[in-house]
């Protein structure tokens, strides 16, 4: 696949549409390295990958579970089950997060740039290997709760999860894409 038709072609392929295989290691490494080459100034290296995989999904799965039942214990039980089973239809689920630091010539808002750069380069690594790939974020993306049950400490902040694997057999149609027209304008 050449560069630009990773880039022209690449879109979000819902959760529940992923199955396996998922990435080997190798296909993972290479990735996770084109996600360590987004621009980042300062050499901050602000962002973290936390892989959530094998039997670590339901373990997630009861984290988001929980998180929805605090914010709202009146949670239907169907909207459980779907939080639940999100993760279970993925190979493999990726937490990402910001480590900010403390760097006057680097504000956070350049960090957080930085952060999503990298997972730009992450979710084209994974189309351009074959896989379909979509990141969410919503409530528990934000829920400091969440958070703490993976692990995070009070200097990171979690952005949101990425879900990857292969794309199964029945994916909705791509959404049309605006062009590049409706958000360019000269000075």
């Amino acid at each position: 696949m050449s560069v630009l038709n990773t880039l022209l072609t690449r879109r979000s392929i819902p959760a529940q549409c992923l199955t396996t295989p998922g990435p080997d290691e190798a296909q993972l490494a290479l990735a996770l390295d084109a996600a360590m080459r987004a621009p980042d100034h300062g050499r901050m290296l602000p962002w973290r990958f936390k892989l959530i995989r094998g039997e670590a999904k339901a373990r997630f799965a009861e984290i988001l579970v929980a998180a929805a039942l605090a914010h709202d214990p009146a949670t239907p039980q169907r909207q459980l089950e779907k939080i639940r089973s999100r993760p279970q239809h993925a190979p493999l689920v990726i937490a990402i997060s910001a480590r900010y630091r403390d760097n006057p010539k680097v504000p956070e808002i350049e960090q957080t740039l930085a952060v999503g750069a990298a997972v730009m380069n992450l979710l084209n690594a994974f189309h351009a290997q074959g896989f379909g790939a979509v990141m969410l974020t919503g409530p528990s993306a934000y829920d400091p709760a969440v958070a703490s049950a993976l692990g995070y400490g009070p200097d990171e902040r979690l952005i949101g999860f990425m879900y990857v694997g292969t794309i199964g057999a029945v994916v909705p149609a791509a959404p049309e894409r605006a062009t590049h027209r409706s958000v360019v304008s000269d000075f």
